[in-house]
Protein backbone atom coordinates (compact mmCIF):
# COMPACT_ATOMS: atom_id res chain seq x y z
CA UNK A 1 0.00 0.00 0.00
CA UNK A 2 1.27 3.45 -0.94
CA UNK A 3 -0.05 6.55 0.80
CA UNK A 4 0.49 10.29 0.43
CA UNK A 5 0.54 12.25 3.68
CA UNK A 6 -0.11 15.98 3.55
CA UNK A 7 1.60 17.34 6.65
CA UNK A 8 0.81 20.32 8.81
CA UNK A 9 -2.72 19.39 9.91
CA UNK A 10 -3.35 19.09 13.68
CA UNK A 11 -5.01 15.92 14.98
CA UNK A 12 -8.17 16.64 16.95
CA UNK A 13 -10.94 14.50 18.39
CA UNK A 14 -11.61 11.37 20.40
CA UNK A 15 -10.22 7.93 19.68
CA UNK A 16 -9.62 4.58 21.34
CA UNK A 17 -6.67 2.18 20.99
CA UNK A 18 -7.39 -1.28 19.63
CA UNK A 19 -6.57 -4.48 21.46
CA UNK A 20 -2.92 -5.37 21.89
CA UNK A 21 -1.90 -7.36 18.82
CA UNK A 22 1.02 -9.07 20.58
CA UNK A 23 -1.29 -10.22 23.38
CA UNK A 24 -3.77 -11.55 20.84
CA UNK A 25 -1.10 -13.69 19.16
CA UNK A 26 -0.20 -15.42 22.43
CA UNK A 27 -3.85 -15.85 23.43
CA UNK A 28 -4.67 -17.46 20.08
CA UNK A 29 -1.88 -19.98 20.69
CA UNK A 30 -3.07 -20.59 24.26
CA UNK A 31 -6.60 -21.26 22.99
CA UNK A 32 -5.20 -24.40 21.34
CA UNK A 33 -4.04 -25.78 24.70
CA UNK A 34 -7.58 -27.05 25.30
CA UNK A 35 -10.27 -28.92 23.39
CA UNK A 36 -12.88 -26.62 24.92
CA UNK A 37 -14.24 -23.44 23.27
CA UNK A 38 -12.33 -20.20 23.94
CA UNK A 39 -13.84 -16.76 23.35
CA UNK A 40 -11.46 -13.83 22.95
CA UNK A 41 -12.73 -10.25 22.94
CA UNK A 42 -11.21 -7.03 21.63
CA UNK A 43 -9.02 -8.92 19.15
CA UNK A 44 -7.56 -6.33 16.75
CA UNK A 45 -8.08 -6.75 13.02
CA UNK A 46 -4.43 -6.67 11.99
CA UNK A 47 -2.36 -8.52 9.44
CA UNK A 48 -0.53 -10.38 12.20
CA UNK A 49 -3.68 -11.61 13.98
CA UNK A 50 -5.26 -12.66 10.68
CA UNK A 51 -2.13 -14.66 9.86
CA UNK A 52 -2.09 -16.23 13.34
CA UNK A 53 -5.75 -17.26 13.07
CA UNK A 54 -4.99 -18.77 9.67
CA UNK A 55 -2.20 -20.80 11.26
CA UNK A 56 -4.56 -21.93 14.04
CA UNK A 57 -7.02 -23.19 11.41
CA UNK A 58 -4.21 -25.12 9.69
CA UNK A 59 -3.48 -26.84 13.00
CA UNK A 60 -7.11 -27.92 13.45
CA UNK A 61 -8.92 -25.04 15.17
CA UNK A 62 -12.33 -23.88 14.08
CA UNK A 63 -12.47 -20.08 14.10
CA UNK A 64 -15.60 -17.94 14.22
CA UNK A 65 -15.23 -14.14 14.11
CA UNK A 66 -17.73 -11.39 14.69
CA UNK A 67 -16.20 -7.94 14.98
CA UNK A 68 -13.53 -8.04 17.67
CA UNK A 69 -14.85 -11.33 19.14
CA UNK A 70 -13.18 -14.57 18.11
CA UNK A 71 -14.25 -18.06 19.18
CA UNK A 72 -11.75 -20.88 18.75
CA UNK A 73 -12.38 -24.58 19.34
CA UNK A 74 -9.77 -27.27 18.76
CA UNK A 75 -11.09 -30.79 19.48
CA UNK A 76 -7.81 -32.23 18.20
CA UNK A 77 -4.60 -31.01 16.61
CA UNK A 78 -4.33 -32.21 13.03
CA UNK A 79 -0.55 -32.11 12.85
CA UNK A 80 2.56 -31.97 14.98
CA UNK A 81 4.43 -29.94 12.37
CA UNK A 82 4.97 -26.22 11.95
CA UNK A 83 5.94 -26.17 8.31
CA UNK A 84 8.12 -23.54 6.69
CA UNK A 85 5.23 -21.69 5.08
CA UNK A 86 3.56 -21.35 8.49
CA UNK A 87 6.72 -20.05 10.17
CA UNK A 88 7.39 -17.62 7.32
CA UNK A 89 3.87 -16.18 7.29
CA UNK A 90 3.74 -15.47 11.03
CA UNK A 91 6.71 -14.81 13.28
CA UNK A 92 4.48 -15.66 16.26
CA UNK A 93 3.94 -19.18 14.92
CA UNK A 94 6.67 -20.42 17.27
CA UNK A 95 4.09 -19.95 20.06
CA UNK A 96 2.14 -22.91 18.66
CA UNK A 97 4.96 -25.19 19.86
CA UNK A 98 3.40 -24.97 23.33
CA UNK A 99 -0.04 -26.43 22.49
CA UNK A 100 1.50 -29.04 20.18
CA UNK A 101 3.91 -30.23 22.88
CA UNK A 102 1.27 -30.01 25.60
CA UNK A 103 -1.23 -32.14 23.67
CA UNK A 104 0.93 -34.30 21.38
CA UNK A 105 4.29 -34.35 23.26
CA UNK A 106 6.19 -34.18 19.95
CA UNK A 107 6.61 -31.26 17.55
CA UNK A 108 8.48 -30.55 14.36
CA UNK A 109 9.34 -27.06 13.13
CA UNK A 110 10.89 -25.98 9.84
CA UNK A 111 12.95 -22.84 10.45
CA UNK A 112 13.40 -20.49 7.46
CA UNK A 113 15.81 -18.20 9.37
CA UNK A 114 19.03 -18.60 11.43
CA UNK A 115 18.61 -20.72 14.58
CA UNK A 116 20.33 -17.96 16.54
CA UNK A 117 17.03 -16.06 16.46
CA UNK A 118 15.52 -18.82 18.59
CA UNK A 119 18.39 -19.16 21.08
CA UNK A 120 16.48 -17.75 24.07
CA UNK A 121 13.40 -19.84 23.29
CA UNK A 122 15.28 -23.10 22.72
CA UNK A 123 17.31 -22.60 25.89
CA UNK A 124 14.12 -22.12 27.90
CA UNK A 125 12.59 -25.28 26.43
CA UNK A 126 15.72 -27.32 27.15
CA UNK A 127 15.73 -26.04 30.74
CA UNK A 128 12.15 -27.33 31.05
CA UNK A 129 13.34 -30.77 30.00
CA UNK A 130 12.29 -30.64 26.35
CA UNK A 131 14.56 -32.75 24.13
CA UNK A 132 15.61 -30.77 21.07
CA UNK A 133 17.34 -32.02 17.92
CA UNK A 134 18.18 -29.59 15.12
CA UNK A 135 19.43 -30.47 11.65
CA UNK A 136 19.31 -28.73 8.24
CA UNK A 137 16.73 -26.14 9.20
CA UNK A 138 14.42 -28.62 10.95
CA UNK A 139 13.98 -28.84 14.72
CA UNK A 140 12.44 -31.85 16.45
CA UNK A 141 10.99 -31.46 19.96
CA UNK A 142 9.97 -34.04 22.54
CA UNK A 143 8.38 -33.07 25.87
CA UNK A 144 7.25 -34.91 28.99
CA UNK A 145 5.44 -33.81 32.17
CA UNK A 146 7.53 -32.80 35.18
CA UNK A 147 6.97 -32.41 38.90
CA UNK A 148 9.17 -29.45 39.74
CA UNK A 149 11.55 -27.23 37.79
CA UNK A 150 13.12 -23.80 38.20
CA UNK A 151 14.53 -21.98 35.17
CA UNK A 152 16.07 -18.60 34.48
CA UNK A 153 15.54 -17.13 31.02
CA UNK A 154 18.72 -15.85 29.38
CA UNK A 155 16.73 -12.79 28.25
CA UNK A 156 13.46 -11.31 29.49
CA UNK A 157 11.85 -12.31 26.21
CA UNK A 158 8.07 -12.04 25.87
CA UNK A 159 7.90 -14.99 23.46
CA UNK A 160 10.19 -17.20 25.57
CA UNK A 161 8.16 -16.31 28.66
CA UNK A 162 4.94 -17.20 26.85
CA UNK A 163 6.28 -20.56 25.67
CA UNK A 164 7.61 -21.49 29.10
CA UNK A 165 4.46 -20.33 30.89
CA UNK A 166 2.10 -22.25 28.58
CA UNK A 167 4.10 -25.46 29.01
CA UNK A 168 4.41 -24.94 32.77
CA UNK A 169 0.64 -24.42 32.97
CA UNK A 170 -0.04 -27.75 31.25
CA UNK A 171 2.91 -30.13 31.70
CA UNK A 172 4.43 -28.96 34.99
CA UNK A 173 3.19 -29.47 38.52
CA UNK A 174 5.31 -26.68 40.01
CA UNK A 175 7.53 -24.39 37.93
CA UNK A 176 9.44 -21.22 38.74
CA UNK A 177 10.43 -18.92 35.86
CA UNK A 178 12.94 -16.18 36.71
CA UNK A 179 13.85 -13.20 34.50
CA UNK A 180 10.40 -13.49 32.97
CA UNK A 181 8.99 -10.72 30.78
CA UNK A 182 6.28 -8.68 32.48
CA UNK A 183 4.90 -6.49 29.66
CA UNK A 184 1.13 -5.91 29.56
CA UNK A 185 0.74 -8.42 26.72
CA UNK A 186 2.66 -11.03 28.72
CA UNK A 187 0.34 -10.37 31.66
CA UNK A 188 -2.70 -10.92 29.43
CA UNK A 189 -1.52 -14.44 28.60
CA UNK A 190 -0.81 -15.29 32.25
CA UNK A 191 -4.25 -14.12 33.37
CA UNK A 192 -5.82 -16.28 30.66
CA UNK A 193 -3.82 -19.33 31.77
CA UNK A 194 -5.26 -18.75 35.25
CA UNK A 195 -8.73 -18.69 33.71
CA UNK A 196 -7.90 -22.06 32.12
CA UNK A 197 -7.13 -23.57 35.51
CA UNK A 198 -3.46 -22.87 36.27
CA UNK A 199 -2.38 -21.13 39.48
CA UNK A 200 0.19 -18.39 38.91
CA UNK A 201 1.91 -16.15 41.44
CA UNK A 202 3.94 -13.09 40.46
CA UNK A 203 1.99 -11.83 37.44
CA UNK A 204 3.46 -8.44 36.57
CA UNK A 205 6.82 -9.30 38.13
CA UNK A 206 9.94 -11.01 36.79
CA UNK A 207 9.52 -14.19 38.85
CA UNK A 208 6.58 -16.49 38.09
CA UNK A 209 5.50 -19.48 40.18
CA UNK A 210 3.16 -21.71 38.23
CA UNK A 211 1.12 -24.72 39.32
CA UNK A 212 -0.11 -26.40 36.20
CA UNK A 213 -3.23 -28.35 35.30
CA UNK A 214 -3.17 -31.37 32.97
CA UNK A 215 -6.65 -30.50 31.67
CA UNK A 216 -6.78 -26.78 30.84
CA UNK A 217 -10.29 -25.55 30.18
CA UNK A 218 -11.87 -23.05 27.86
CA UNK A 219 -13.10 -19.66 28.89
CA UNK A 220 -13.39 -16.01 27.97
CA UNK A 221 -10.81 -13.25 27.94
CA UNK A 222 -10.73 -9.67 26.70
CA UNK A 223 -7.49 -8.43 25.16
CA UNK A 224 -6.06 -5.34 26.88
CA UNK A 225 -5.82 -2.05 24.96
CA UNK A 226 -2.54 -1.53 23.13
CA UNK A 227 -0.43 0.83 25.25
CA UNK A 228 2.03 1.33 22.38
CA UNK A 229 -0.77 2.51 20.10
CA UNK A 230 -2.18 4.81 22.79
CA UNK A 231 1.24 6.36 23.43
CA UNK A 232 1.89 6.69 19.69
CA UNK A 233 -1.42 8.46 19.12
CA UNK A 234 -0.60 10.89 21.95
CA UNK A 235 2.79 11.57 20.37
CA UNK A 236 1.24 12.20 16.96
CA UNK A 237 -1.23 14.60 18.53
CA UNK A 238 1.56 16.52 20.28
CA UNK A 239 3.90 16.88 17.28
CA UNK A 240 1.01 18.08 15.07
CA UNK A 241 -0.05 20.60 17.77
CA UNK A 242 -3.41 18.91 18.12
CA UNK A 243 -5.79 18.08 20.97
CA UNK A 244 -6.81 14.48 21.62
CA UNK A 245 -8.94 12.45 23.99
CA UNK A 246 -7.88 8.81 24.07
CA UNK A 247 -10.39 6.56 25.80
CA UNK A 248 -10.04 3.04 27.16
CA UNK A 249 -6.41 3.16 28.35
CA UNK A 250 -4.89 1.38 31.36
CA UNK A 251 -3.14 4.07 33.48
CA UNK A 252 -0.44 1.75 34.87
CA UNK A 253 0.58 0.81 31.32
CA UNK A 254 1.39 4.45 30.53
CA UNK A 255 3.08 5.59 33.76
CA UNK A 256 6.74 5.37 32.67
CA UNK A 257 5.88 6.44 29.13
CA UNK A 258 4.24 9.62 30.43
CA UNK A 259 7.35 10.48 32.46
CA UNK A 260 9.65 10.09 29.45
CA UNK A 261 7.30 12.08 27.24
CA UNK A 262 7.26 14.85 29.85
CA UNK A 263 11.04 15.19 29.48
CA UNK A 264 10.39 15.94 25.80
CA UNK A 265 7.74 18.54 26.59
CA UNK A 266 4.59 16.44 26.11
CA UNK A 267 1.94 16.90 28.78
CA UNK A 268 -0.53 14.05 29.19
CA UNK A 269 -3.29 13.90 31.79
CA UNK A 270 -4.87 10.57 32.70
CA UNK A 271 -8.27 10.56 34.38
CA UNK A 272 -9.55 7.06 35.01
CA UNK A 273 -9.26 5.22 31.70
CA UNK A 274 -9.09 8.43 29.64
CA UNK A 275 -5.94 10.17 28.43
CA UNK A 276 -6.25 13.88 27.69
CA UNK A 277 -3.68 15.56 25.45
CA UNK A 278 -3.95 19.38 25.41
CA UNK A 279 -2.67 21.50 22.55
CA UNK A 280 1.09 22.07 22.54
CA UNK A 281 2.22 25.28 20.87
CA UNK A 282 5.84 24.24 21.32
CA UNK A 283 7.60 21.20 22.76
CA UNK A 284 10.45 22.15 25.11
CA UNK A 285 12.80 19.57 26.59
CA UNK A 286 13.09 19.49 30.36
CA UNK A 287 15.60 22.01 31.69
CA UNK A 288 15.78 20.39 35.12
CA UNK A 289 19.43 20.35 36.20
CA UNK A 290 19.20 16.75 37.38
CA UNK A 291 18.00 15.62 33.95
CA UNK A 292 20.61 17.43 31.87
CA UNK A 293 22.80 14.98 29.95
CA UNK A 294 20.64 12.03 31.09
CA UNK A 295 19.77 9.91 28.04
CA UNK A 296 16.37 8.47 27.29
CA UNK A 297 16.99 4.73 27.60
CA UNK A 298 14.98 1.66 26.75
CA UNK A 299 14.70 -1.08 29.36
CA UNK A 300 12.73 -4.28 30.02
CA UNK A 301 9.22 -3.62 31.30
CA UNK A 302 8.28 -1.72 33.40
CA UNK A 303 11.02 0.41 31.82
CA UNK A 304 10.58 2.51 28.69
CA UNK A 305 9.60 0.14 25.83
CA UNK A 306 11.84 -0.35 22.83
CA UNK A 307 8.79 -0.36 20.56
CA UNK A 308 8.45 3.39 21.19
CA UNK A 309 12.06 4.34 20.54
CA UNK A 310 11.44 5.28 16.89
CA UNK A 311 8.46 7.45 17.81
CA UNK A 312 10.53 9.07 20.57
CA UNK A 313 13.20 9.98 18.04
CA UNK A 314 10.56 11.73 15.93
CA UNK A 315 9.28 13.61 18.98
CA UNK A 316 12.84 14.73 19.73
CA UNK A 317 13.15 16.25 16.25
CA UNK A 318 10.22 18.53 17.16
CA UNK A 319 11.37 19.35 20.70
CA UNK A 320 13.49 22.40 21.49
CA UNK A 321 16.68 21.09 23.05
CA UNK A 322 19.18 18.28 22.67
CA UNK A 323 18.16 14.67 23.34
CA UNK A 324 20.39 11.60 23.60
CA UNK A 325 18.48 8.40 22.90
CA UNK A 326 20.00 5.08 23.93
CA UNK A 327 18.46 1.88 22.58
CA UNK A 328 19.92 -0.64 25.02
CA UNK A 329 17.90 -3.74 24.13
CA UNK A 330 18.16 -4.35 20.39
CA UNK A 331 20.69 -3.81 17.63
CA UNK A 332 20.03 -1.56 14.63
CA UNK A 333 16.67 -0.11 15.72
CA UNK A 334 18.06 3.41 15.43
CA UNK A 335 19.45 3.01 11.92
CA UNK A 336 16.18 4.35 10.49
CA UNK A 337 17.14 7.89 11.64
CA UNK A 338 18.91 8.42 8.32
CA UNK A 339 15.41 8.82 6.88
CA UNK A 340 14.69 11.59 9.40
CA UNK A 341 18.02 13.19 8.54
CA UNK A 342 17.05 13.20 4.86
CA UNK A 343 13.90 15.09 5.88
CA UNK A 344 15.96 17.82 7.57
CA UNK A 345 16.35 16.50 11.14
CA UNK A 346 19.59 17.27 12.98
CA UNK A 347 20.75 13.86 14.17
CA UNK A 348 24.15 12.38 14.92
CA UNK A 349 24.06 8.59 14.99
CA UNK A 350 26.82 7.89 17.50
CA UNK A 351 26.62 4.11 17.02
CA UNK A 352 23.84 1.57 16.31
CA UNK A 353 22.51 2.07 19.86
CA UNK A 354 22.76 5.85 20.43
CA UNK A 355 21.52 8.92 18.59
CA UNK A 356 21.96 12.60 19.50
CA UNK A 357 19.04 14.71 18.26
CA UNK A 358 18.89 18.52 18.20
CA UNK A 359 15.48 20.12 17.74
CA UNK A 360 13.25 21.51 16.64
CA UNK A 361 13.75 20.86 12.94
CA UNK A 362 11.42 21.58 10.06
CA UNK A 363 10.81 18.22 8.43
CA UNK A 364 10.25 18.00 4.71
CA UNK A 365 10.52 15.20 2.24
CA UNK A 366 8.99 13.57 -0.78
CA UNK A 367 9.34 9.80 -0.37
CA UNK A 368 9.77 7.32 2.48
CA UNK A 369 9.93 3.54 2.41
CA UNK A 370 8.57 1.85 5.53
CA UNK A 371 11.36 -0.48 6.74
CA UNK A 372 9.45 -2.46 9.37
CA UNK A 373 6.43 -2.46 11.64
CA UNK A 374 8.25 -0.80 14.55
CA UNK A 375 9.36 2.31 12.67
CA UNK A 376 6.48 2.60 10.20
CA UNK A 377 4.17 4.49 12.54
CA UNK A 378 7.03 6.80 13.56
CA UNK A 379 7.77 7.63 9.93
CA UNK A 380 4.07 8.31 9.44
CA UNK A 381 4.38 10.72 12.38
CA UNK A 382 7.32 12.46 10.71
CA UNK A 383 5.23 12.87 7.58
CA UNK A 384 2.30 14.28 9.59
CA UNK A 385 4.68 16.82 11.18
CA UNK A 386 6.21 17.69 7.81
CA UNK A 387 5.61 20.99 6.07
CA UNK A 388 5.11 19.19 2.76
CA UNK A 389 3.44 16.15 1.24
CA UNK A 390 5.26 12.86 1.74
CA UNK A 391 4.73 9.56 -0.09
CA UNK A 392 5.14 6.43 2.07
CA UNK A 393 5.62 3.10 0.36
CA UNK A 394 4.89 -0.31 1.93
CA UNK A 395 2.53 1.45 4.33
CA UNK A 396 0.63 -1.81 4.85
CA UNK A 397 3.37 -2.77 7.33
CA UNK A 398 2.05 -0.08 9.68
CA UNK A 399 -1.20 -2.00 9.97
CA UNK A 400 0.49 -5.34 10.56
CA UNK A 401 0.40 -4.53 14.28
CA UNK A 402 -1.99 -1.55 14.55
CA UNK A 403 -5.62 -1.94 13.53
CA UNK A 404 -6.84 0.47 10.84
CA UNK A 405 -4.46 3.15 12.11
CA UNK A 406 -4.53 5.12 8.86
CA UNK A 407 -8.34 5.32 8.98
CA UNK A 408 -8.19 6.35 12.64
CA UNK A 409 -5.81 9.19 11.85
CA UNK A 410 -7.95 10.37 8.94
CA UNK A 411 -10.89 10.45 11.33
CA UNK A 412 -8.84 12.73 13.60
CA UNK A 413 -8.10 15.18 10.81
CA UNK A 414 -4.97 13.78 9.18
CA UNK A 415 -4.79 14.38 5.43
CA UNK A 416 -3.81 10.96 4.05
CA UNK A 417 -4.55 9.59 0.60
CA UNK A 418 -4.27 5.92 -0.34
CA UNK A 419 -2.94 5.98 -3.89
CA UNK A 420 -2.19 2.28 -4.31
CA UNK A 421 -3.84 -0.58 -2.44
Amino acid sequence: MRIVVHGGHPLRGTTRPSGNSNAALALIAAALLTDQPVRLGNVPDTLSTASMLGAAKALGASVAQQGGDVVLETPSLLTRALEQGLAESQVGAVLFLAPILARRRHARMEVPYPLSRLHTHLTALRDLGVTIRASSGVIEFEAAPWEQRAITLVQASVTATALAAMLAATLGQRTTISNAASEPHAQDLLHFLVAQGARIEGIGSNVLRIQGTPTPGGGKYTVSPDHIEAASLAALGAITHGTLTIEGVVPSHLAVIARVYARLGIRMFINGDTLLLPAHDMLIASESEEELDVPIETAPWPGFPSDLIAMTAVIATQTRGTTLIHEKLFDNRLLFVDKLTSMGAQIVLCDPHRALIVGPSELRGEYLDTPDVRTGLALLGAALASSRSVTIDNAQLIERTFENVVSKLVGLGAQIEVVQA
